[in-house]
């Protein structure tokens, strides 16, 4: 006969539905406390606009729980003093918690199921953050895949159905539990995206919507419209599934069901997500260095004042300043801004890519230490899968391509909402009347650029060049 009392250490799944780990809790024990636990000091702690975000989530499920007889315990770190002091208190000889694949929390588990251990306590970990374990798939040669198309073709073929995990029945606490801390005392130091909570709603209900809604609305045309930060062309789900307030598998069924074109093109997205999450479990020194050895080589310039113009954009170039601001003002940026900002920061300054992740780290709410580190090395031409090294992309150019109105640029930069389309993109080169009479003074009401681009672009092919001739 199992334990009577267990506990249920949230940290990435924060919800109820399609949960293995609070499904097993529930199903074995008769009491449950679902239990937060803020230990923080480390590499992937969350920063600013995450914690925002955590807060608003975890008052989001302790009313879900609370609404089931149930409800959130919040205690401070470190967990492996935290957990066994309250397994003790309350009489728990169990822990289910969501597991990670990241080196360097997998080694803190490994102190807390210790810890546990020691007070008689077992440990018992689940996925709840991915569609599949991702030690797995390897090639035939029994080596982690290092292209992005042969692993999610190699997924595809793995991959099993399987049915959505119900709620528990019933939700009973066990006696004794202290009260804790609040969802409020997460955020309370940090001064997360002022627009945070009107463009996204963190929690498990909102995660349902924002699904619904895509499936309904912004499927069709994904394909197509998804480079389109003019339009709401994404899913917007990335804060959700980084939070595990909706599982990857609900979400992947949910658009599968739907089938097409588009639904591939959002599958492949789904699978980049887990890729990236893949290559970091397998490969952990890419959270601070090159995937490919021979870019430690590379001769990054020093531009302080560079750098920090891209931070705040102001580096002159709307479409980049456009992304970063919305970074700042809402916790979230459009994919494929976040493409153009990222190659602005390695490729036009120069700068290395790991200033560009720490710095997405602490402004995303989608913060995820595998797709963060992807996305960056795949920029900068450094990771698996990686985009041509020639290729710089050309914020002028992609500006007009995938925001040909303005829109985007007029809603991040209000300075710039008055000049006509023609212009929008590369304001330095309107006429001085037709500045005048869209109220743009450069270097004054809008900077000139930081750089010329065509210039940046040859030095950062030299630079490449540079890495390619010291390889061989």
């Amino acid at each position: 006969m199992p334990d009577d009392i267990a506990l249920l250490w949230l940290r990435r799944g924060l919800r109820l539905a399609d949960n293995p780990a609070l499904a097993a809790a529930f199903e074995r024990h008769d009491f449950v406390a679902p239990v937060y636990i803020d230990d923080t000091g480390g590499r992937w702690d969350p920063g600013p606009a995450a914690r925002t975000w955590l807060a608003l989530s975890l008052a989001s499920l302790d009313g879900s729980l609370r609404a089931r007889g149930s409800r959130l315990t919040i205690l401070s770190g470190p967990a492996n003093i935290a957990l066994p002091r309250l397994a003790t208190a309350v009489g728990a000889h169990a822990v289910y918690v969501d597991g990670s694949h990241v080196a360097e929390i997998e080694e803190r588990d490994a102190r807390v199921g210790d810890a546990l251990a020691s007070a008689g306590v077992g440990m018992h970990t689940f996925d709840t953050h991915l569609l599949r374990d991702p030690s797995t798939p390897l090639t035939t040669a029994g080596r982690p895949y290092t292209v992005f198309t042969p692993y999610y073709n190699a997924c595809r073929r793995l991959l099993l159905a399987r049915d959505m995990m119900p709620l528990p029945g019933r939700m009973t606490l066990p006696p004794h539990l202290p009260s804790g801390l609040t969802p409020a005392d997460i955020s309370a130091d940090v001064s997360g995206p002022p627009l945070l909570s009107s463009h996204f709603t963190p929690g498990e209900a909102g995660a349902v919507r924002a699904l619904d809604r895509f499936i309904s609305e912004g499927l069709e045309g994904y394909a197509t419209d998804r480079d389109r930060p003019d339009l709401v062309g994404t899913s917007r789900l990335s804060p959700h599934l980084a939070f595990g307030e909706i599982s990857p598998a609900r979400v992947h069924q949910a658009v599968r069901a739907a089938a097409g074109a588009d639904a591939d093109t959002f599958d492949r997205q789904l699978y980049w997500r887990e890729f990236g999450n893949y290559l970091l479990h397998h490969f952990p020194h890419t959270a601070t260095k090159p995937l490919r050895a021979e870019y430690e080589a590379m001769p990054w310039a020093d531009d302080p004042r560079g750098v920090a113009a891209w931070r705040e954009g102001q580096t002159g170039y709307p479409i980049v300043d456009a992304g970063m601001r919305e970074m700042a003002a809402t916790g979230w940026m459009h994919n494929r801004v976040r493409m153009l900002v990222a190659s602005f920061l390695t490729k036009d300054l120069l700068a290395p890519w790991q200033s560009g992740e720490r710095t997405f780290w602490h402004h995303l709410t989608d913060a995820d230490a595998g797709n963060n580190t992807l996305g960056w090395q795949w920029v900068a031409g450094s990771g698996a899968d990686a985009v041509p090294y020639f290729r710089v992309f050309n914020p002028v150019t992609q500006g007009e391509r995938f925001d040909p109105d303005g829109t985007y640029v007029r809603t991040w930069l209000p300075e710039l909402a008055d000049l006509p389309s023609q212009w929008i993109h590369q304001p330095w080169e309107a006429p001085d009347d037709v500045l005048a009479a869209a109220g743009v003074t450069l270097d004054s009401t809008y900077p000139s650029p930081v750089l010329d681009h065509p210039g940046a672009r040859l030095r950062a092919l030299a630079a490449y060049d540079f890495v390619r001739a010291a390889r061989r």
